[in-house]
């Protein structure tokens, strides 16, 4: 389905999220305040929108997908980034090789989050962080309501005008219902052995960006 869908993603994404994207990566990129030299894993990296600009403020980025379309895009745009086709559940990197791991938008694809959440902290130093941006929960019943509405009915209807795979919308919306809400997210990555989680609401809660440390001495 990814695949499918790499060359037009990113243009999808803008409309589909009315471009609050832009500013929901720019919260996830304060987040993550990457840093010359620092070592980032971006999982769900996609085309390497955001890979992109850990690695403009000159940290040392690798850019992992499981779609092999995905990265073949990714690499096309940015030859300079380092792609790998990956699983999250099963990662292909050492233990304690990254200071940050970063996910956004691709937590809810995964099929088992606790593993892939373990796997997170396995390949991440102790001390290092975890950023995690995703679709979530909005606050107020009503514009839970209205949003419910949207991704049901609005969004697949604006899929058909820019994306030249519709499945993949309606996929989009169902995926972004069944997902738990912020506070059992919390608790996912506590009980995965993260510690110091929190989160940050953004567009009332639409996207929730999770933040939590690995336990041990920091470097």
């Amino acid at each position: 389905m990814f695949d499918a869908v790499a060359r037009r993603y990113d243009l999808t994404n803008d409309v589909m999220s009315l471009f609050q994207v832009h500013m929901w990566r720019a919260v996830t990129r304060a987040a993550v305040a990457a840093t010359p030299g620092m070592r980032i894993l971006d999982l769900a990296a996609g085309t390497g929108t955001s890979a992109a600009e850990y690695a403009a403020d000159g940290a040392q980025v690798i850019a992992c997908d499981l779609s092999p379309g995905m990265v073949a895009e990714g690499r096309r745009r940015h030859p300079d980034i380092d792609f790998v086709v990956g699983d999250a559940t099963d990662l292909p990197f050492p233990d304690n090789s990254f200071d940050t791991v970063t996910i956004s938008y691709g937590l809810r694809n995964i099929q088992d989050t606790t593993k892939a959440l373990r796997e997170m902290a396995r390949v991440t130093v102790p001390g290092g962080r975890l950023v995690i941006a995703e679709f979530s929960t909005p606050i107020a019943p009503a514009f839970r309501a209205a949003y419910r509405y949207y991704l049901g009915t609005a969004l697949p209807a604006a899929a058909r005008l820019v994306s030249s795979n519709t499945e993949a919308y309606d996929y989009l919306g169902e995926s972004i219902l069944a997902w738990p809400d912020q506070h059992a997210l919390a608790r996912l990555m506590h009980s995965a052995g993260w510690r110091g989680v929190g989160y940050k609401n953004l567009s009332g809660g639409i996207v929730a960006i999770h933040r939590a440390t690995k336990p041990g001495a920091t470097r």
